[in-house]
């Protein structure tokens, strides 16, 4: 059953909690502080849940993911990790690439959601943790935020969770390269000037202002932002700019069966927000 919460009500799990703090918004927090919010395989399956819910919640337009305390996510959980779900009898080479298959499909779970989906970050987001800002549509960071992929100073590679893909694309390769393959940090305002992130506020701020962004969106159309999401991801993954057009050209049309546009004419006629229900 989808979770339904009330404005300003708190969903708790585990490890992660989603509230309501205006009406068609969700935050979605990672919930865990005294680990820095670290990617055990407890954190990882309510964050699965919690996503999951608020993906097929019709009231919700607007996801923000957040992390509680001081840290947004410090990444894989080494101390206390716990074992992956569903691997009861599977030997050691088994139960990895459950484990890696387990971890590695969060990032793209976010993509299918139907709402946009804002990133607040705050401190650390390392490794898999920057993975998971990297799996938001929008990032917005505090002045402590601070990214780097610390798979490759663990003895690993610097790849995991969809980096290799989506960080090229979000700051070039000749950045993306350097900042995989050396495991250095790169602070808040580092990440806005090369594109990581879109804006830096104040730590105490920057949720708030993500919410305040989220409700601006809510005023749109949730068809419309729906395809548009679906759009860019999709612009991301076809082979030319025809293709892209193409994409572009359908989703325009089936936006435009809404009604919609004849409420925005309406609207700049009568000197009024317009009001989209579809």
């Amino acid at each position: 059953m989808a979770l339904q919460p009330q404005v300003g009500e708190a969903v708790p799990m585990a490890l992660v909690s989603v509230s309501t703090p205006i009406p068609h918004v969700r935050v979605v927090t990672l919930d865990n502080p005294s680990r820095l919010n670290s990617m055990s395989f407890a954190l990882v399956g309510d964050l699965y849940d919690a996503l999951a819910a608020v993906a097929s919640d019709n009231d919700c337009r607007v996801v923000v993911l957040t992390g509680a305390g001081r840290a947004f996510c410090s990444g894989l959980e080494l101390e206390h990790a716990g074992l992956p779900p569903g691997t009861a009898d599977l030997g050691r080479h088994r139960m990895g690439l459950r484990a890696m298959e387990f971890m590695g499909g969060v990032v793209p779970a976010m993509r299918n959601m139907p709402q946009p989906v804002i990133a607040a970050i705050k401190g650390p987001a390392y490794g898999g943790g920057m993975c998971l800002s990297l799996g938001a549509d929008i990032r917005l960071a505090g002045r402590s935020a601070v990214f780097c992929g610390a798979g490759i100073t663990n003895g690993l590679t610097g790849c995991e969770l969809g980096v290799s893909w989506l960080l090229p694309r979000a700051v070039g390769t000749s950045r993306s390269n350097e900042i995989i393959l050396t495991g250095r940090k790169v602070d808040a305002g580092e990440a806005e000037r090369i594109g990581l992130v879109s804006r830096v506020f104040d730590d105490d701020d920057v949720l708030g202002e993500a919410v305040d962004m989220a409700a601006g969106m809510c005023a749109l159309s949730p068809l419309g932002l729906t395809l548009t999401k679906d759009t860019l991801w999709g612009s991301l993954e076809v082979g030319s700019l025809q293709t892209a057009v193409d994409l572009e050209n359908r989703t325009q049309l089936l936006a435009g069966f809404t009604g919609n546009l004849n409420e925005a004419a309406a609207a700049f006629k009568e000197k009024r927000r317009p009001v989209y229900t579809e």
